[in-house]
């Protein structure tokens, strides 16, 4: 049988479910192939030349179910990553799947994007090479690879897996092109402390690849073959993202209408990453901490304990000792999670790298799209190698993929015109005089004094020598935010909804922020005078529910 690249098999009873999910498939650039029954699955991925990139499992199945056919495919070997589709409120399948070797889940219904990244995600390390597919550019030299063996299960039947030689030194997985001597200095550190269970720390600016060197932790662990499961601690509101980690029990609060598992359950015998790890409120890194101290856990509303068997790896682009000394991330679960920290340097300080992902992107897109891979001409591949990328290997990545889809150069090249032409205008450094004093700025008329830093800004400086850009930026718009939101409710009478609908943001997004911002109904503290105000912002958060 030849296999085209980007193959994906559907594997569903219900003609209607199947047909959308090819449908879906295609509109997200795959081939897709449909079997009706857990056994005709069977027979398909027997009689596959090579693993398809992906498979969708719907588990519940008459004759052959997705519990049995995932069974037998993992224990003869089958190699290719399996999404499991589930009901919403089928929280023992996920469960089980997980534990028979699925890779993801997904509820139904799947929106594309989320099908798509779902795909993308679980099949990044064990990918095989497809037949036709253009082979991505080498940019270290050979090494011998370990075996891709199938993921172990706690059922019978399913192989163990099998650990690579002691002290191998792998360097980057496949799909993450480095070659720069700093970038191979954390594949070593990856090497090293993979074998173990201590909790990593991974820093480093937005679009470095953090995700990528969390993943490569998971595979190269002895818990390769279990969930890798993740969560954006920023994506979410303390409330939620508490659910999200958890789970809770059914009625514990407004809309659980049924029990659902969290992500430490989930991730059981696994890894879980915990990206932008800075962003979570205090209050639930006090439980975080509590996890990771005793290794166990309550489900929202819950009242038994459940074990957290799961490895941490935790990464974030605030520098934490910082946001320690402002309050705002807690000392101990610091030191509880900084056992390994790993520092990825932004693309800036490694361009030895650039040229290599310029061509791993250029043949990757090329192949993915019907126009094929394009040659960049000497003008363009000059500006790429040039500009600084502040948005890292992401930016870079966007970039390759804008110009293979719209072969026309000139958009990529005005865009990286008016991007360098912006640089400087913002950075513009003083200029030194004759006798080595500071000189104005041009427009400047050397009698009149600098302005001062406007009065909100100061008390955000402080005394301290160097301050975070970003920060002072951060805390800006939240005082902006907060004063928006507080003139607002006094305008409608604190009437929630009415000043929801003129702010332009949901109603139950509002409650969030008043309570956050530690606002008050002026109503409710007229009468309880010596009331605390966190205390008084969730009365008033519960009164209005």
């Amino acid at each position: 049988m030849l296999q085209q690249a980007n193959q994906v098999l559907v594997i569903d009873d219900d003609e209607a479910a199947r047909e959308i999910l090819v449908d879906l498939l295609g509109r997200v650039g795959y081939h897709a192939f449909a079997a009706p029954d857990g056994s005709s699955g069977l027979e398909w991925l027997a009689g596959a030349a090579v693993p398809p990139q992906a498979v969708l499992l719907d588990l519940r199945m008459p004759g052959i179910d997705g519990f049995e056919v995932l069974r037998r495919y993992r224990s003869e070997g089958g190699q290719a990553p399996v999404v499991a589709l589930s009901a919403m409120d089928d929280k023992e399948s996920v469960v089980k799947a997980m534990r028979l070797g699925a890779s993801d889940y997904l509820v139904k219904p799947i929106e594309p994007e989320e099908l798509r990244e779902a795909i993308e995600r679980c099949s990044a390390f064990t990918r095989p090479a497809m037949v036709e597919e253009v082979p991505a550019v080498a940019v270290v030299p050979p090494r011998a690879e370990p075996a891709v063996v199938p993921p172990p299960t706690r059922e019978s039947g399913a192989p163990p897996p099998i650990a690579p030689p002691a002290g191998a030194r792998r360097g980057p997985p496949s799909d993450f092109v480095s070659v720069s001597p700093s970038m191979m200095g954390i594949w070593d550190m990856v090497d090293r402390v993979a074998e173990t269970d201590v909790p990593v720390l991974i820093r480093g600016e937005s679009g470095v690849g953090k995700e990528g060197i969390a993943r490569a932790l998971h595979e190269r662990s002895p818990r390769r073959g279990k969930p890798f499961v993740k969560i954006n601690c920023a994506a979410l509101p303390s409330e939620l993202l508490e659910s999200e980690l958890f789970g809770h029990e059914r009625g514990a609060f407004t809309g659980a209408t049924s029990e659902k598992p969290g992500k430490f359950e989930l991730a059981d015998k696994g890894t879980i990453f915990l990206d932008e790890i800075g962003e979570m409120h205090p209050a639930l890194q006090a439980k975080l901490l509590q996890v990771l101290q005793d290794e166990e856990y309550y489900r929202v509303g819950g009242k038994r304990p459940l074990r957290a068997d799961a490895r941490v790896v935790v990464a974030t682009n605030r520098v934490l000792e910082e946001e320690i000394a402002r309050g705002n991330f807690r000392e101990d679960l610091y030191y509880r999670l900084n056992v390994v920290s790993v520092h990825v340097p932004p693309l800036r300080e490694r361009k030895e790298d650039v040229p290599h992902l310029i061509e791993h992107f250029r043949r990757k897109y090329g192949s993915k799209y019907k126009h094929g891979t394009m040659e960049f001409s000497p003008d363009v591949m000059r500006r790429l190698l040039e500009y600084d990328y502040p948005g890292n290997v992401r930016e870079l990545e966007n970039l390759v993929r804008r110009l293979v889809v719209l072969r026309d150069e000139r958009f990529v090249l005005d865009e990286l015109k008016a991007a360098q032409a912006r640089r400087p205008a913002a950075s513009t450094s003083a200029q030194t005089g004759p006798a080595g004093g500071v000189l104005p700025p041009p427009n400047q008329r050397p009698d009149v004094p600098a302005s001062q830093p406007p009065a909100m800004v100061v008390p955000m400086l402080g005394n301290a020598e160097t301050v975070s850009l970003k920060e002072i930026a951060r805390q800006a718009a939240l005082r902006a935010e907060r004063e928006a939101i507080s003139a607002m409710l006094a305008r409608t009478n604190w009437n929630k909804r009415k000043a929801a609908a003129r702010l332009q943001i949901s109603y139950k997004a509002l409650l969030y922020k008043i309570k956050d911002c530690g606002l008050t109904d002026p109503r409710i503290t007229a009468s309880i005078p010596d009331l605390p105000v966190g205390l008084a912002a969730a009365n008033d958060l519960t009164r209005t529910n």
